[in-house]
């Protein structure tokens, strides 16, 4: 028998055996729901729309940190405590701790844009600075910053004149509203390159969800690659026929702490005033920059 007419006869007898080959079922399944597509620019509208449709925004939330990572090869959490935030385009933000029950101020904290106040009542001390931490601390939440917040709250408009949009197919696991099993979920990824003068560089990326277009994820670059914030999404609601995230987690991996902000109450563009950034040292309080 010549050799071209034996190969193809093993190849056709081969899978009769079953000795060869075996199958198994895939632990995790792709999602089974109704997807959506989109083009790059599609996405860049949506995120410029989004970026508009808020001026305001004051919410009650419950706050969660953590602290710790691979680095320190340990985690600390810290107890759940109730807060307030405001915030007013462009710049500015107000975010006040307060303790559980007795509802005491643990922090005060608000930031024009560039420069930042801080006032912590137990260490009666009084903090200004830069939002750009020049010289980080070891403690990891005392580098915690208003722009950080400012960022993950609100998405930053995508400016076509000066910055590339690169959109990228993908997936991340997700949950089956259904089965309540874990399942592939594909999504879409927007890459912002920006240009810092010597080069280009990726500053951001949002994640969509495909099932209904909303941001996910978001991740922030420095101009030398790394990763200094991850945001998660979840949990939109409708307020003021706005779609907002109830439950939104910041991870700062150089720093190695992590914010959970799950939203209570919140309102959108409604009325605030200018001294409601306002914040000047008390009498007597010890005056610190960093």
């Amino acid at each position: 028998m010549k050799p071209i007419y034996t190969l193809i006869l093993l190849i056709a007898v081969l899978p009769l055996g079953g000795c060869l080959s075996r199958t198994r079922p895939v632990a995790i399944r792709a999602t089974r729901a109704k997807l959506q597509t989109a083009t790059g620019i599609d996405l860049v509208e949506r995120i410029n729309a989004e970026a508009t449709k808020i001026q305001t925004l004051r919410a009650a939330v419950d706050i969660t940190a953590s602290v710790g990572g691979s680095k320190r090869g340990r985690t600390t959490e810290y107890q759940e405590i109730h807060g307030y935030i405001l915030v007013r385009k462009p710049s500015s933000l107000r975010m006040i701790g307060l303790f559980p029950i007795v509802q005491n101020q643990i922090f005060d904290m608000v930031s024009s844009g560039q420069e930042f106040k801080l006032w912590v009542p137990q260490k009666n001390q009084f903090i200004a600075g830069n939002n750009d931490a020049a010289r980080p601390s070891t403690q990891p939440l005392e580098n915690l910053r208003p722009q950080v917040i400012y960022d993950a709250l609100l998405l930053q408009a995508v400016d076509l004149t000066n910055d590339l949009a690169v959109m990228e197919g993908g997936e991340h696991m997700g949950v089956d509203p259904e089965t309540q099993k874990p399942v592939l979920q594909p999504d879409y990824a927007l890459d912002i390159i920006k240009q810092n003068g010597q080069g280009w560089y990726l500053a951001r990326k949002t994640v969509f969800d495909r099932t209904d277009l909303q941001p996910r994820q978001q991740v922030m670059y420095d101009e030398h690659g790394s990763v200094v914030t991850e945001v998660l999404y979840n949990e939109y609601g409708e307020f003021n026929g706005v779609l907002f995230p109830t439950n939104i987690r910041i991870w700062r991996p150089q720093e190695e702490y992590s914010i959970k902000l799950e939203v209570t109450k919140l309102t959108i563009n409604g009325p605030i005033m200018d001294d409601q950034f306002v914040l000047e040292p008390p009498s007597g309080a010890g005056i610190a920059s960093r």
